[in-house]
């Protein structure tokens, strides 16, 4: 998954999150520390002392006018009587005021009680909204620092790949020591052995310097004892042969019909390059992965100009070769059919601009590949090799739910080395434990299983097997409730599946710790398709799916017979002079 956010522009973003962050936690920590609750009941309360005030005001004003009554009842009694009636109307008056106002402050206590509610469950509201948006901005920057982190370490990325200013992850399965690198104090040094005499074409005679002088006396005048003292040289010489062939004419005495012997298919025009210029121009696209516009000016390079094909011919080796080894791959088919344990594998790779498979089957001596349209059931199907698989057989893979399709009868592998990859990248986006406890126990037992092996051992005793079935049947429970409580969108997923496969496929994962004749990696497979990648890099894609599927054939031709210990160059210059090995042949000569 590619990730184009620039690393400053990410920066930013994390600022201003920092920044609105923190503005909502002074507003929180207001609400908490309950700065914001006493600020508004201040403001309530100078409302409530007005009114409160007022009323004493109007008391006050209530009890003098009372006063002023009664002393004017005592003095004028009976001639203020019409006086007293108008007073004691003002008083109902002001009594009915002050019922009001004592009713108005009570209701507006009521809309500020409520209206405080409001404002609480408004700002509780607003702060569980902000920390919702937190979360998920912080899940998603760990997810874009995840996705900044990933390398070989936790993903199937090549090294090559490693984000820059990243050390590069080194697999390197030797243990570490103290001893510097190189040659060690005692190791026998290893050197080129010099060739037999009868093996030198070539001598070269080294006579002394006209101007050398003695290092001891500074003399010139030397005497030659006849003896010498040899060093000898391996080189290469790149010789163009120009190859005349004679088909001499016969005439039949009898009729007088012109015969001649039978001329050579690979010499049908009237000149050509030779089976040998062929064979390195295929092993340059193959092997060596050389573009094909390349492939002439290597070859004119080595020959000093002399040989330099035209990037047709080039082009046209390819497809040629294939269609020869239509035999071949049949044959290759049936013995692939016949392997107990079978290591397979598929990447994806461009041709016309589309999305194709590249798929490998095969073991230490087999390599079978082919090219489809679609990575999916249907095209493995159309392999023909997993259906042909029988019972007892095992297949190694990278955890492909395909394999485990009703139509198949063979016992399922699962790569350890994807197991921990995904671990690894559960970590660095999660940092729960657990998954780090997993990957820690597959490390140490596989390495007490490398160490049994060492001493010819066939398999752990059954304690050791029932420690490890409980130490795993532990980690992924506690592990199984660390990812139920993810709620990342990110991590969260991928955790939990990693886990549910865990509990379905663990008998598949770990069948190596009950029998060590089953492999603990699909390594042999990743290897096969890592060639692949380094063409896609060179040429960018295949012309078509049908060009994909020549390069495999030739691939699987060259692979096999390399795995089988023959000379590549040799094989295919048999191939282009029509006569490639046959599988008799590769495998008797292992």
């Amino acid at each position: 998954m590619a990730f184009y956010l620039r690393n400053d522009d990410l920066f930013e973003s994390n600022m201003a999150l920092r920044c609105e962050v923190k503005a909502q936690a002074k507003i929180i920590d207001e609400f908490k520390s309950g700065e914001r609750y006493l600020k508004l009941q201040r403001d309530h309360r100078k409302v409530i002392d007005g009114y409160i005030r007022e009323i004493k005001k109007l008391r006050a004003e209530l009890a003098k006018s009372h006063a002023e009554i009664v002393n004017v009842r005592n003095m004028w009694l009976d001639e203020c009587d019409e006086v007293w009636h108008e007073h004691v109307a003002e008083i109902a008056g002001k009594d009915a005021t002050i019922r009001r106002l004592e009713e108005k402050i009570w209701e507006l206590q009521q809309k500020h009680e409520d209206a405080l509610t409001t404002m609480k469950l408004d700002y509780e509201e607003q702060l569980y909204e902000k920390d919702c948006i937190i979360n998920e901005l912080t899940g998603k920057v760990a997810h874009l620092e995840a996705l900044l982190g990933r390398d070989s370490t936790n993903t199937n990325l090549p090294t090559s790949l490693t984000p820059p200013g990243k050390n590069k992850h080194n697999p390197n399965s030797r243990e570490k020591n103290d001893r510097a690198k190189g040659g060690q104090p005692g190791h026998k040094k290893h050197t080129l052995e010099k060739p037999d005499k009868d093996e030198i074409t070539d001598e070269v005679d080294h006579v002394l310097e006209e101007d050398a002088v003695c290092p001891t006396c500074g003399s010139d005048d030397f005497a030659y004892t006849g003896e010498y003292e040899e060093k000898y040289e391996y080189d290469i010489e790149i010789k163009v042969k120009k190859i005349l062939h004679k088909y001499w004419l016969y005439q039949c005495t009898d009729c007088g019909e012109i015969v001649r012997s039978g001329i050579d298919p690979n010499l049908r025009g009237g000149c050509q390059y030779g089976a040998m210029v062929q064979a390195l121009a295929l092993s340059l696209m193959t092997t060596s992965n050389t573009a094909i516009n390349k492939v002439p000016v290597h070859l004119s390079g080595i020959t000093n100009g002399e040989i330099s094909p035209c990037e047709g011919y080039v082009a046209k080796l390819m497809p040629r070769a294939a269609k020869l080894l239509a035999g071949f791959m049949e044959e290759l088919y049936k013995r692939l059919i016949m392997l107990l344990l079978v290591y397979w594998d598929d990447t994806v790779v461009m041709a016309d601009k589309k999305r194709i498979c590249l798929r490998f089957y095969g073991d230490e001596r087999i390599a079978y590949y082919v090219a489809h349209d679609k990575k999916d059931l249907a095209g493995v199907l159309e392999d023909g090799v997993l259906s042909a698989l029988p019972e007892g057989a095992m297949v190694m893979h990278d955890h492909s739910s395909i394999n485990y399709n009703e139509k198949f009868v063979f016992e399922n592998i699962e790569c350890n080395a994807h197991l921990q990859r995904d671990l690894q990248k559960i970590i660095d986006e999660t940092g729960h434990s657990e998954p780090r406890e997993l990957k820690e126990l597959i490390t140490k037992t596989i390495k007490e299983r490398n160490e049994l092996l060492k001493e010819g051992k066939t398999g752990f005793d059954r304690t050791q097997v029932e420690l490890f079935e409980e130490k795993l049947a532990d980690i992924l429970r506690r592990a199984e409730k660390a990812a139920e409580g993810n709620t990342s969108q990110y991590s969260g997923p991928f955790e939990r599946a990693v886990i549910r496969r865990l509990w379905k496929y663990g008998d598949n994962y770990f069948a190596w710790v009950k029998d060590f004749r089953i492999p603990t990696t699909n390594n042999l497979s990743e290897r096969a398709l890592r060639g692949v990648k380094t063409k896609m890099k060179v040429s960018g894609q295949f012309a078509s799916s049908k060009t994909a599927n020549n390069y495999a054939v030739v691939r699987s031709y060259i692979e096999t017979c390399r795995r089988n210990g023959l000379n590549e160059i040799s094989a295919l210059s048999r191939l282009c002079s029509g006569n490639p090995y046959t599988i008799e042949e590769i495998f008797s000569s292992a």
